[in-house]
C-alpha cells in the first residue's frame, strides 16, 4: 500500500467517525467505520486486513474530542454531513403524530390527576403529551382534579400542590386549574337535566341482584319510574337521607347492549366518607368518574382526550349522555401503559405511600423512589423526561421507557454546565498514602471543554485518598489525575516522572484522588443505597442544588453543606 493510499484511508476514516460519533453523540468504534469505509471506497477492499489497524489510531483521536469539537471538525472536513444531520434533528423534533381533526389556536387537552398522592414517573407521561400538544397546536391544558372519591381513592390534601409542582417541574403550566370537588352543584344540575330526558333512573336494587338482571339483559323494576318520583329521589340522595348502597342514580342506555358494563350504569352513589376538603366534606352524593368527566369535558370545551386502552368503556358510557343531551363528543386517542426499568420499587402511588409509612424509604423524594420528587432531587431535568415521554409516541401497545434514555437527555442538558469535581468513594475503606518526590500539588480542569473556566489546584503534600479499587500492588505504577504517574511502594507513593505515553503504551491506569488533609466528608445518595466518601476540598464551594460530575462517579447535585455535605446521584 503506498503512502497516498494510506494518506486517503486515514482522511476518509476521519470524516467517517467523525460523521458517526456526532450522530449518534457517542463515541466510534471501528467496526462501525469499517462498513460505509469500505462500502464508498471500492479501491480499500483489497486491503481489508490491514485497514483496522491504519484507522485505528485516527477513531481514537476523534474519541478523545468532545462534542462541540467533533462537531467542529466535522464541518471543516465535510460540511454537508453535518448539515444531513441537523435537518435529521429538526425532522425528528417532532415525535407524537398529528392530532385527529386538530386546529391551531383550537385544540384544548386536559390532564385529570386524582390526588391521592404526589406523581411517580408514569404519571409524568400525561402531562408531558398533553403539554407538548400545547405547544405544537398553540392550544390550551387544563389540570383537573378528578377528586369526586373521597373514600377508595381518597384525596391526599397536599397532593394536589404537589402535583401541580410536578407539572412547573415537567416545564409546563396550566392554563386553568379545576377541583372536581368544588363543581357538585354542576353535577346535581346535569342528573336533573338528564332525568328530564328520560336518560337516567334512581334505583335501589341491591348491586348483586342488579348484576343479576344486568348480565341477563333484563330491565330494573325501578326503570320506568315516573320522572316526578326520580327527582324526588335523587333530592333525597343529595341531602344525604340514604346510605352508602342504599340508592343510587342510573344512567339509562340499552338494557340488551352486547357489553353488560354499559348497561345502565350508575352515574352518582351515597358515600358516607366525609370528603377532606373542608368545602366538600358535607356532600355524600357524589358522581362516579364517568358521568363527572364527561360532563366537565364538554363544559370546559376539551377536543382531544387522552386515556389508556384499558379505558374504552368509559367513552362509550360518557356517549350515552353525550346523545342525551346532543353534545358533540371530542376526539380520543387512546394508549397502552408505560413501564419504567431500573427501580426495584413498584411504580404504584399506594405502594410508595406504604413503604414511606413503614420506613423502607425516606420520603416521596428518596432516591430508590420511581417518583418526580426523586428525579428532581436527583437533579434532572423535567425536560430530560418530557423527551422521553414524548418520544414513546402514541401506541396502543404497552411501552417501555428506559431510564437511560431519561438519563441521557439529561447529560445533553447538564454537560456543558457542570464543573468537575473528584470523589473517593469507600468512606472508612478508602486509602490514605502519602505522596513523595514529585509536585506539591496537581492541576485539574474545571471542565475539561471550557480552559476559560480554569483549573482546581489539589495540594498532595499532606497525603491523598484512593479508591481500594484503585490501588494498585505494591511495585505498579497508577496516574493520579492533573498530578502524574506515581509508584506504589511500602512507603506509600513515590513521584515517577513517566510521561502520560505510559498510560497508553504501558496500561498504566489513571484514577482520581483527593487530597487527604483538606477532604470533604461527602455522603452520596444513590438509587442503590447510600455511598459514603471524601471529596475534593473545592466542593465546599458550592451550594445546594449545585451540580458536579463527580470524575469516574458520575453527576451528582449538591443538596445539603455544613455539618454535613450531602449529594444525590444523578447518573453516570
Amino acid at each position: 500500500m503506498d503512502d497516498d493510499l494510506r494518506e486517503r484511508i486515514k482522511e476518509q476514516a476521519e470524516i467517517d467517525a467523525l460523521y458517526n460519533a456526532v450522530e449518534h453523540e457517542s463515541e466510534a468504534q471501528v467496526g462501525a467505520i469499517m462498513g460505509p469505509l469500505m462500502g464508498d471506497n471500492p479501491d480499500f477492499r483489497q486491503y481489508g486486513d490491514e485497514i483496522p489497524g491504519i484507522i485505528a489510531p485516527v477513531i481514537e483521536r476523534v474519541n478523545g474530542l468532545s462534542h462541540s469539537e467533533r462537531r467542529d471538525r466535522l464541518g471543516e472536513l465535510a460540511p454537508e454531513l453535518l448539515e444531513e444531520i441537523d435537518a435529521e434533528d429538526e425532522e425528528d423534533d417532532q415525535v407524537l403524530p398529528d392530532l385527529p381533526n386538530a386546529e391551531d389556536g383550537e385544540v384544548r387537552m386536559r390532564v385529570a390527576p386524582n390526588p391521592n398522592g404526589p406523581w411517580h414517573i408514569g404519571h409524568a407521561r400525561m402531562a408531558a403529551v398533553v403539554g407538548t400538544y400545547k405547544e405544537l397546536y398553540d392550544g390550551s391544558f387544563i389540570c383537573r382534579f378528578d377528586d369526586t372519591d373521597p373514600e377508595t381513592k381518597r384525596p391526599d390534601l397536599d397532593a394536589y400542590d404537589q402535583i401541580l409542582d410536578a407539572i412547573e417541574y415537567l416545564g409546563f403550566e396550566p392554563d386553568e386549574v379545576l377541583l372536581a370537588s368544588d363543581r357538585v352543584e354542576t353535577y346535581y344540575d346535569h342528573a336533573r337535566d338528564l332525568v328530564d330526558a328520560g336518560g337516567a333512573y334512581t334505583c335501589s336494587c341491591p348491586a348483586e341482584k342488579f348484576s343479576e338482571l344486568k348480565n341477563a339483559g333484563e330491565p330494573c323494576p325501578h326503570r320506568d319510574k315516573p320522572v316526578e318520583q326520580v327527582h324526588e329521589e335523587f333530592t333525597e340522595m343529595v341531602d344525604g337521607e340514604y346510605e352508602s348502597g342504599e340508592m343510587v342514580l342510573r344512567v339509562k342506555t340499552d338494557i340488551s347492549h352486547k357489553n353488560p358494563a354499559l348497561r345502565d350504569f350508575v352515574g352518582f352513589r351515597m358515600i358516607d366518607t366525609p370528603h377532606p376538603r373542608p368545602e366538600a366534606s358535607d356532600y355524600r352524593c357524589w358522581p362516579m368518574l364517568d358521568f363527572q368527566s364527561g360532563i366537565d369535558d364538554h363544559l370546559t370545551g376539551v377536543t382531544h382526550i387522552i386515556r389508556g386502552i384499558d379505558l374504552q368503556d368509559s367513552a362509550k358510557k360518557q356517549r350515552f349522555v353525550y346523545d342525551y343531551f346532543d353534545w358533540e363528543y371530542p376526539e380520543v386517542i387512546h394508549w397502552g401503559h408505560v413501564q419504567v426499568d431500573a427501580y426495584d420499587v413498584p411504580m404504584s402511588t399506594s405502594t410508595i405511600a406504604e413503604l414511606i409509612e413503614d420506613g423502607e424509604l425516606d420520603g416521596w423524594d428518596d432516591p430508590r423512589a420511581p417518583t418526580l420528587a426523586s428525579l428532581r432531587r436527583r437533579g434532572i431535568r423535567g425536560e430530560a423526561l418530557v423527551e422521553a415521554m414524548t418520544g414513546l409516541g402514541m401506541s396502543t401497545s404497552n411501552v417501555d421507557l428506559a431510564m437511560s434514555t431519561v438519563y441521557a437527555n439529561n447529560l445533553q442538558l447538564i454537560d456543558d454546565d457542570t464543573d468537575r469535581a473528584f470523589f473517593v468513594r469507600n468512606g472508612d475503606d478508602a486509602v490514605e498514602l502519602s505522596v513523595s518526590g514529585g509536585p506539591t500539588t496537581g492541576s485539574v480542569p474545571v471542565h475539561p471543554d471550557h480552559e476559560d473556566r480554569g483549573t482546581r489546584e489539589l495540594p498532595a503534600t499532606g497525603g491523598v485518598f484512593v479508591e481500594s479499587a484503585d490501588l494498585p500492588a505494591v511495585g505498579d505504577r497508577v496516574w493520579l489525575k492533573g498530578y502524574g504517574c506515581v509508584r506504589h511502594t511500602d512507603d506509600g507513593f513515590v513521584y515517577t516522572d513517566d510521561s502520560l505515553d505510559v498510560t497508553r503504551e504501558e496500561g498504566v491506569d489513571i484514577v482520581h484522588w483527593v487530597p487527604a488533609d483538606e477532604a470533604v466528608p461527602l455522603r452520596l445518595r444513590t438509587p442503590d443505597g447510600d455511598v459514603s466518601g471524601y471529596a475534593e476540598p473545592g466542593v465546599a464551594d458550592y451550594d445546594p442544588d449545585d451540580l458536579l460530575q463527580f470524575e469516574r462517579v458520575g453527576f451528582a447535585r449538591i443538596d445539603a453543606t455544613g455539618e454535613e455535605y450531602v449529594a444525590y446521584y444523578t447518573h453516570s
